[in-house]
């Protein structure tokens, strides 16, 4: 039972993942490199173009995890070194055409499948990990998945970075958005960790060249390496590559240059059934969790090391549940496991099923989940503080409501906070620096039933009843902080289901806005890459 439900909290449309705002499709899954090619082996394969018409074609373009969108580009360039890279922006550039990127492709919006969108560069074949002795940091390319990064990382030198826990999400668009997962609340966000990108830009004249940026403030690129740090994906070019390093560590040993990774991690879950639920319980139930998450924020708490989501599944699903794991083992660690469900569920009335096993780091986090598509609609929130009551019953009514159709959503409460929370909102693109969970709500659907209308309509009244006293999003303020720009919502942009009066871009990016919009003047001043919630160049 404990493996079903940490399997199902994998499965969850790549949800935990922090997913690309502007990278999608499946990245390749063969173990990535230990070491950069040797500059005197073969040469890299040629890059490869397909159109329709091509038998390739349909697996290029249906590679986005969410059914909804499926591109129609001229072409797709399927790309392995930055040379190529910039070679294909440069004759679409040329062309005039429309450019999307694709790395791992867990895109929620259709940032890459528009009909705008005229080139595709697949950049999954990039997907090397290797240590770079001259800059003493990691170097990972855009094709990665997260699954491969930490088994190259781990059995290589011992060590991690802080990311998603969905192994099958690609580092491309994950990193940009800011890049969270289970060792966060310990460790700080991927972008924390960030020392340098390789970003291949398009010029005012229109051309394409590669540009390293770093962390370090003498650099005269300091400011796209800033605004590579959570400023989302299909903003400014195209990644290329990474470089990661702890910003406080010393020496050249690379097994000291990023955080070591657990030896083990112990898991748990905690279900509860909808059938021993009414209303004061269910209250009793949410209210305990965000209580804990607000007492419980400290990057030295004995909980720093504790990821874990609280799924608020519909009524039809049957349960609620709180799964997750620590990253200790031993009575310790069971202890700790034990009173928080203990805290969580104090005064709810019902007894909840239990169960925890201890794992391998490597088997916790590695293991790559190949997920089919599926039609979903997902909207987030940052949580400064707990849901109000009347925000609880919101959610309550929702959830236990008999709909039409197959509806049978779910509300995910997801840890946050700790070493998170020690870095100032401008030193990253990441504004929200304080919160202490992540919400988010999603719907998923087969389209051949015929019940999309309903099921996207019942997401977005959950999510407006639930943000109802600030026009219907969470509007930065006492208890919410905005969204998180990798789980992109274009409803946020429509005044018809944003009446708050606040900007999207302020929800995603509150006071970084501007500068994001000064790096995207001198970075892209022909505004060449661009989605339905890209950085807008000044006026």
């Amino acid at each position: 039972m404990a493996e079903v439900t940490r399997r199902g909290v994998l499965a969850g449309a790549a949800v935990l993942g922090g997913t690309a705002a502007a990278a999608a499709a499946q990245g390749v899954t063969a173990p990535a490199a230990l070491a950069a090619p040797p500059t005197d082996g073969p040469p890299p394969p040629a890059p490869v173009t397909v159109a329709p018409g091509d038998p390739r074609y349909r697996s290029l373009t249906h590679r986005g995890s969410n059914a909804r969108f499926v591109g129609k580009p001229d072409y797709v360039r399927v790309v392995n070194t930055t040379a190529q890279v910039v070679g294909a922006v440069q004759q679409a550039v040329r062309e005039g055409k429309r450019i999307a990127v694709r790395s791992g492709g867990h895109c929620f919006e259709n940032f890459v499948d528009d009909p705008s969108v005229r080139v595709v560069i697949d950049v999954s074949p990039m997907r090397a990990v290797s240590y770079d002795a001259r800059r003493r940091a990691f170097a990972v390319e855009p094709g990665a998945l997260l699954g491969e990064v930490y088994r190259t990382l781990f059995l290589g030198w011992g060590v991690t970075i802080p990311a998603g826990a969905t192994a099958e999400v690609g580092v491309g668009g994950h990193v940009l958005g800011g890049g969270y997962g289970s060792l966060s609340r310990r460790y700080g966000l991927s972008v924390d960790h960030l020392h340098a990108v390789e970003v291949v830009v398009v010029d005012a004249s229109g051309k394409a060249s590669a540009v390293v940026a770093t962390r370090e403030p003498s650099d005269p690129h300091h400011d796209l390496w800033w605004a590579h740090t959570g400023g989302g994906g299909g903003n400014f070019g195209i990644v290329t590559r990474y470089w990661f390093r702890d910003p406080a560590a010393k020496g050249s040993d690379p097994a000291h240059l990023l955080p070591r990774a657990p030896e083990a991690v112990t898991t748990f879950y905690a279900t509860w059934s909808w059938k021993d639920l009414d209303q004061r319980s269910f209250s009793e139930l949410v209210r305990n969790h965000g209580t804990w998450h607000e007492h419980d924020r400290a990057p030295h708490s004995p909980y720093a090391g504790l990821f874990s989501v609280l799924m608020l599944n519909s009524r039809r699903k049957g349960t609620v549940s709180l799964v997750g794991h620590l990253d200790s083992t031993g009575e310790g660690a069971r202890r700790l496991i034990d009173d928080y469900v203990a805290a969580v569920g104090r005064g709810v009335g019902a007894r909840p099923d239990r169960g925890q096993e201890e794992e391998s780091w490597l088997q916790s986090e590695a293991s790559v989940q190949e997920t089919a598509p599926a039609s979903f609609k997902a909207k987030a929130a940052y949580l400064r503080r707990r849901f109000t009551d009347r925000q609880i019953a919101a959610v309550h009514d929702h959830l236990s409501s008999e709909t039409e159709g197959d509806v049978d959503g779910s509300l995910w409460l997801i840890s946050y906070g700790g070493k998170v929370n020690t870095v100032p909102a401008g030193a990253t693109a990441v504004a929200q620096r304080d919160s202490i969970l992540k919400a988010v709500y999603m719907n998923s659907w087969e389209a051949r039933r015929g019940n999309s209308e309903v099921c996207l309509a019942w997401v977005r009244d959950l999510y407006r009843s639930v943000y109802a006293d600030s026009g219907g999003v969470p509007v930065p303020g006492t208890v919410s902080d905005g969204s998180f720009i990798n789980y992109p919502d274009t409803d946020l942009a429509d005044p018809a289901l944003n009446t708050s009066g606040t900007a999207w871009h302020t929800l995603y990016y509150k006071d970084n806005y501007p500068r994001l919009q000064r790096v995207k003047a001198r970075w892209d001043p022909r505004d060449e890459f661009r989605h339905a919630l890209s950085i807008r160049p000044p006026k």
